[in-house]
């Protein structure tokens, strides 16, 4: 196995961890009264990302762990794909 191969991989891990993590965001804002539209997630993720984050900040004075799971996925899952593209392609 390829060092782009395994990058690749952890890409692919990664994002699949950020659709766990939005789909606990959008359970934890419905709990507490949040309309969420699931028809439209993949357009509205970001807003109930952000919203998530102010909902907890708001209830406890800190942001809940789901928000930093999603934004750590989802960045992981770039460079790591970045990256594996870069080394595929050399």
């Amino acid at each position: 196995m390829t060092a782009s191969s395994v990058l690749l991989t952890v890409a692919i891990l990664s994002a699949l961890w950020g659709v766990v993590s939005s789909i606990a965001i959008t359970e934890a804002l419905q709990k507490r009264g949040v309309k969420v539209s699931w028809l439209f997630l993949k357009v509205l993720i970001m807003k109930h990302v952000g919203q998530y984050r102010d909902v907890t900040r708001s209830e406890t004075g800190r942001v809940g762990t789901w928000y930093y799971s999603f934004v750590g996925a989802m960045n992981l899952a770039l460079l790591m794909a970045v990256i594996g593209l870069f080394l595929r392609a050399r």
